[in-house]
């Protein structure tokens, strides 16, 4: 229907290093999908967990990883859209897909890579911002530590969703929970952010916590913590509008350039 985004969020464990398995579980979760969705969100790396071993589970822009997506797009007439670890020219890009039904791809590379986990001496980091136009909606997808930097979010170009796929651990989830919320508030845009669960190879562990959060910062979402959890939410945008024509906080935003 017009104005209107049917979302499913996929919170759920990873298989360590494993994309054959992690790619049927994730089928699984999908093909369990009944009712109508636009739009599916797994999480960051959903292929390997948060890995800094990029050789070991890097795929091509042809690989297998993406073909899948394709195919599932086109089957569930739905747009998919998660990160894996993708080798080009000889780099490595903690890169975000966003898969079209029509086979449409398009990508965004993780522009704040982690230096606390070495994500910076592995992965090359990207240089471009990506809206995506999408049934009505302009989508802006980020990748997990770049929740941490608002300028990058910040909206200068008009956006609907504030879309985050993260692997967020335990220790650090109040970070996580604050900021999702406060995304939403500032750009007065619909944030949702999608989170992994369970343990990795490095005894990290991941309490989802995915959530999704209206423009005024009200909670859409009620996934359990620390398990495994589908969610479907409809985003509307007339909510947008009338947000922002009613308040108009936007209209009193600073300017800036990027470097």
């Amino acid at each position: 229907m017009e104005g209107l985004l049917n979302v499913a969020i996929i919170q759920s464990d990873l298989v360590w290093h494993n994309p054959d398995q992690n790619r049927l579980n994730f089928e699984s979760k999908i093909e369990s999908l009944t009712n109508n969705v636009d739009l599916i969100v797994l999480p960051e790396m959903f292929t390997s967990g948060f890995t800094m071993s990029a050789a070991t589970v890097a795929e091509t822009m042809d690989g297998a990883t993406i073909q899948w997506m394709l195919n599932l797009a086109k089957s569930k007439q739905a747009a998919i859209v998660g990160s894996l670890v993708i080798t080009q020219n000889d780099k490595f890009y903690n890169r975000l897909v966003f898969v079209h039904p029509d086979q449409t791809l398009e990508h965004y590379d993780k522009r704040h890579t982690f230096t606390l986990a070495g994500e910076d001496k592995v992965y090359t980091k990207g240089q471009q911002q990506l809206i995506v136009n999408y049934k009505g909606f302009k989508i802006k997808p980020l990748v997990c530590y770049d929740l941490r930097f608002p300028v990058w979010a910040r909206l200068q170009d008009d956006y609907d969703v504030l879309l985050y796929v993260a692997n967020w651990p335990e220790k650090r989830i109040k970070a996580w929970d604050t900021l999702l919320q406060a995304r939403a508030i500032e750009n007065m845009s619909y944030c949702i952010g999608v989170n992994r669960v369970g343990l990795d190879a490095n005894n990290y562990n991941y309490p989802g916590h995915s959530a999704a959060y209206t423009a005024l910062g009200d909670l859409l979402t009620n996934l359990p913590n620390n398990k495994g959890g589908v969610q479907q939410i409809v985003l509307t945008k007339s909510h947008i509008t009338v947000t922002r024509d009613k308040l108009k906080f936007l209209d009193d935003k600073d300017t800036f350039s990027l470097k």
